[in-house]
């Protein structure tokens, strides 16, 4: 009987969990979202809402704490600086869990976990338009000059 026992093994040890929890929850705080089957999904929604919520006290023991989970100092920076300051009015429910369907090759449940408050498309779009916008607005500014120049030697 699993009496008080909570959560799901997903088939692996406790060490084994412990690393999956940390991997993903490091990846949802970098990339704010997260493709997985949806146990684990689940499981990691549970693993990293508390640590936001110790993310919105910013203090050295709150820093120690989810750096004792998340091993990564760049996600640790951006937990505090970033998302922390974001869902500081909210009282829970950080993240959202999207059902995908099956995985094809073995019938699998998959899932989506992103943050609430990022809207992870919307900020890639962004990222991959500006740099092309940049590239574009380069040429024809130089085409502009190139016809002012040719405009007088042809006269």
């Amino acid at each position: 009987m699993r009496h008080l026992n909570s959560g799901r093994k997903l088939k692996r040890t406790a060490s084994h969990r412990k690393a999956l929890m940390e991997s993903l929850a490091t990846s949802l705080i970098l990339y704010k979202q997260v493709r997985t089957t949806l146990a684990k999904a689940k499981e990691t929604r549970i693993f990293i809402e508390p640590l936001i919520t110790r993310a919105k006290k910013d203090s050295v023991p709150a820093r120690r704490h989810v750096a004792r989970f998340i091993k990564d100092r760049e996600a640790v920076k951006i937990l505090f600086g970033e998302i922390a300051p974001k869902v500081q009015d909210r009282p829970g429910g950080y993240t959202r869990v999207i059902k995908l369907g099956q995985r094809h090759g073995d019938g699998g449940e998959v899932a989506i976990i992103e943050l609430v408050d990022f809207n992870a498309a919307d900020e890639a779009e962004k990222r991959r338009k500006a740099p092309k916008e940049k590239e574009a607005a380069a040429p024809q500014e130089e085409s502009k000059e190139e016809k002012k120049e040719a405009a007088p030697a042809e006269q």
